[in-house]
């Protein structure tokens, strides 16, 4: 009876290391296997929400029409600021008439416009998934770091595309929608025109706002200094400029307005990457 104990023994551990082996190691096959699964739940849950912001078609471009309005909230607000400042103020009204020149252009621009926001709307899901594809590789304080990287990647995101929204786009509409270089000019801005402007910019806009991610990246990596950022304000200052003239529509007061939050995200990048090299000089002593 001992002897038969004795022998079954090793069999039970022998089988718990082949399971563990099996669960540990993937092979590349597996690997995509994975990567397969991952991409069809955020295809799953991007339509699922394109499909019910397809379906919310007024609502949807209730929305995305509202910075066009003379009337829009951010002249409200501005106008409210500049009455509590003591002036008497107050937007002149204005109307853009937006057209359809083709016979399926709202259509096709609805189905678009729903797949975009189906993205945007399904964002954090995708940033969720994709950090369970990786959390395997990664070691415990790298995982700590992915998460809160991922978050205030969303969050920055969110913060440039609700700029774009509120401030950007409208004031850049009502500028280019109502100049006019005469009076016997009328001016009829498409709908495609409208929507592809709209998610250019603040797809634009919330990619931008990453600037402190890559810093960061940038900074552990040891690849740029503080200092060296200091030093090169100036050049930094210029460069922002002219990406703030390519990524925005071509008026001064959108460059402006885009310039100044750039160059703000520049130097919030020169405090990240101080805080990351104190932590470094820690660390050392």
């Amino acid at each position: 009876m001992e002897n038969k104990k004795r022998e079954n023994k090793p069999k039970k551990k022998r089988k718990q290391g082949r399971k563990n082996k099996s669960d540990v190691m993937l092979t590349f096959g597996g690997h995509l296997e994975v990567l397969r699964r991952m991409l069809f739940r955020i295809i799953f849950v991007v339509l699922i929400i394109s499909s019910a912001v397809f379906v919310l078609k007024d609502k949807t471009f209730e929305l995305l029409l509202a910075p066009s309005e003379w009337n829009f909230i951010t002249y409200r607000y501005i106008e409210r600021f500049m009455h509590l400042l003591g002036y008497d103020f107050a937007f002149n009204e204005f109307h853009v008439n937006l057209i359809a020149t083709e016979l399926s252009s709202q259509f096709m621009t609805h189905i678009t416009t729903a797949l975009y926001l189906g993205l945007l709307g399904a964002s954090p899901y995708i940033l969720v998934e994709l950090f369970r594809f990786i959390t395997p590789a990664l070691y415990e304080t790298e995982k700590k770091y992915s998460v809160r990287v991922a978050i205030i990647v969303y969050l920055l995101f969110v913060v440039g595309v609700l700029m774009s929204y509120y401030i950007l786009f409208p004031i850049s509409f009502r500028f280019l929608g109502t100049y006019s270089v005469s009076s016997v000019i009328e001016s009829n801005i498409t709908l495609k025109s409208y929507i592809s402007t709209f998610t250019t910019l603040t797809l634009v806009m919330g990619l931008v706002f990453q600037l402190p991610v890559i810093a960061f990246l940038l900074g552990r990596l040891g690849v740029v200094s503080s200092e060296m950022l200091k030093k090169y304000r100036k050049y930094a200052f210029i460069i922002i400029m002219i990406v703030a003239a390519i990524i925005t529509p071509p008026d001064v007061m959108t460059l402006i307005l885009v310039t100044i939050p750039l160059y703000l995200l520049y130097e919030i990048s020169i405090i990240v990457i101080k805080r990351i090299e104190k932590k470094k000089k820690k660390c050392s002593n």
